[in-house]
């Protein structure tokens, strides 16, 4: 495997974005994350987005970064947001998304974020325990989901 840096409009990370949201859609029923977002937000230096691909070149996995300061959504400054974290069926298992991970916070904190943050959902059970794993602890609510019952928000100091 190996991680490549592209913008959140590449076709690859538009073809996964797509697949994420159609698994957000079955575990929640809604049409996907709702949250607005522009390729500009993971633009250097104020976000990444990656893209893990396997030996053939196929993208596999994905995750992206943005920076967050003190808005009315509950962030603070110095927050970088992860956001699209996924990782394809049948690659699923392989320590794909916790590699990921850690590029994006080494990432955020090379670009001088303070806080990494994120929201996820009770239903989304192997995200929460990749989190917390990782040293991520729940803290305030915060982002477009922050007033749902099933939202869970996390964060970790940089």
């Amino acid at each position: 495997m190996h991680i490549r840096r592209v913008p959140f409009d590449h076709p690859d990370a538009t073809k996964l974005n797509d697949q994420v949201q159609a698994e957000y859609h079955v575990r929640y029923g809604d049409g996907g994350d709702a949250t607005t977002m522009a390729a500009s937000d993971f633009a250097p230096p104020n976000g990444t987005y990656l893209i893990a691909y396997d030996e053939h070149d196929s993208p596999i996995a994905s995750g992206g970064w943005r920076t967050q300061d003190a808005n009315d959504e509950g962030n603070l400054d110095g927050d970088a947001e992860i956001k699209r974290m996924y990782v394809v069926d049948g690659m699923r298992g392989r320590g794909l998304a916790r590699r990921i991970l850690a590029a994006l916070e080494e990432d955020a904190r090379a670009a001088g974020r303070t806080r990494m943050v994120l929201e996820t959902g009770t239903k989304q059970p192997e995200a929460i325990a990749l989190y917390t794993s990782s040293g991520y602890e729940p803290c305030g609510k915060f982002g477009y989901y922050r007033h749902y019952e099933s939202s869970r928000c996390f964060a970790k100091s940089l």
